[in-house]
């Protein structure tokens, strides 16, 4: 448990969760059975931890995201408002990991540099998703289930594999938009947006 999150008002904290004193959590966020929150890591108001899920050493979350049950988000993560982590999705932060260094002795902290997955506002990423640090996801995108991201992706991309490729778009409510007169619209909320060299964008943005 927390001293400092515990004080806070409208936070839920199950008995069983292990939050550092030193996290920041914010107002209506929830952390469930058997999560963890490492030190220093943030987590912004109406945030969902599930689970079993572990959000690591100084990890940041915006306001409204949900991290699934035993989900892994490794140190330094950082999420940006509105992000969906499904079940068992794994950021990692080791781009040549090893248990032991060259001469056989165990590797500490002070042996490697931690590097980031990035996840830019309102992205999803589906159940068991792996990304493979250093790695950013851009606003609104969405990881399929299983899939295993090793490249940057632009906002909107709908991806999926191993290597995860993009198969097409998607809007905001995160349907799969439909091409239209020389422009993409979600058969959902008509929204439209406009590719151009790859990159999609909001044609009215708010």
């Amino acid at each position: 448990m927390t001293a400092s999150a515990d004080a806070r008002q409208d936070v839920r904290i199950v008995d069983s969760a292990d939050v550092a004193a030193s996290a920041r959590i914010g107002a209506g966020s929830a952390i469930w059975h058997l999560a963890q929150v490492r030190e220093e890591a943030q987590l912004g108001v109406n945030c969902v931890v599930g689970r079993g899920a572990y959000i690591g050493t100084g990890v940041h979350l915006g306001d409204n995201c949900k991290v699934q049950n035993y989900a892994l988000v490794y140190e330094p993560a950082h999420l940006e408002a509105g992000v969906f982590i499904g079940p068992a999705v794994v950021l990692t932060n080791d781009t040549y990991p090893r248990a032991v260094n060259p001469d056989g002795t165990p590797k500490s902290a002070h042996d490697w540099q931690p590097v980031g997955v990035t996840i830019r506002e309102g992205a999803a990423i589906g159940a068991r998703a792996v990304c493979v640090a250093p790695v950013e996801i851009g606003r609104w995108a969405t990881i399929a289930a299983g899939s295993v991201v090793t490249k940057d992706v632009p906002a909107f991309a709908l991806m999926a594999g191993v290597p995860a490729r993009r198969l097409g778009w998607v809007g905001k409510a995160g349907v799969r938009l439909i091409e239209r007169d020389g422009r993409w619209v979600c058969p959902q909320t008509d929204e439209s947006y406009v590719e151009h060299d790859g990159v999609l964008r909001e044609e009215h943005p708010a």
